[in-house]
């Protein structure tokens, strides 16, 4: 089966919450894994070497992610509760404040994995402590 036709399969037999929960899962998969290091070092030097290994372009996925999401969630279409949309706003606000700390070597990437994993859990219907294990 070719790329293409494996897309529209997906997308086909995939519910938009599904299809956001898998990418989410994925994009917290990577910040995990490349944030590790990030977190555990104090050097300024050793923090940009990092992000620029390769962490820079997950917290760019992570943040592009937020945005569509905020984007979608601003929509008069919209039909998800008032309070939950301006919640939802409101991490996706404080996620782009976070990822730009983050993309000048300060902070910790373990907020976003802790936000991004405990919708992950909303998304699949689990309660909130379980851990992204998907990829």
């Amino acid at each position: 089966m070719s790329l293409a036709a494996y897309k529209k399969t997906i997308r086909e037999s995939e519910t938009p919450r599904q299809i956001e929960r898998r990418i989410l899962s994925r994009v917290t998969h990577d910040l995990a894994e490349k944030g590790k290091a990030f977190d555990a070092s104090d050097s300024p030097a050793d923090r940009l070497a990092i992000l620029s290994e390769g962490l820079r372009d997950s917290l760019y996925e992570n943040q592009r992610f937020w945005s569509t999401l905020r984007h979608d969630l601003a929509e008069p279409e919209n039909t998800m509760p008032a309070a939950l949309k301006a919640s939802l706003i409101s991490l996706a606000l404080w996620v782009d404040r976070q990822t730009s700390g983050l993309m000048a070597g300060q902070g910790s990437v373990a907020g976003l994995v802790e936000i991004n994993t405990n919708i992950v859990a909303g998304l699949s219907g689990q309660a909130a402590t379980t851990a992204v294990q998907e990829v």
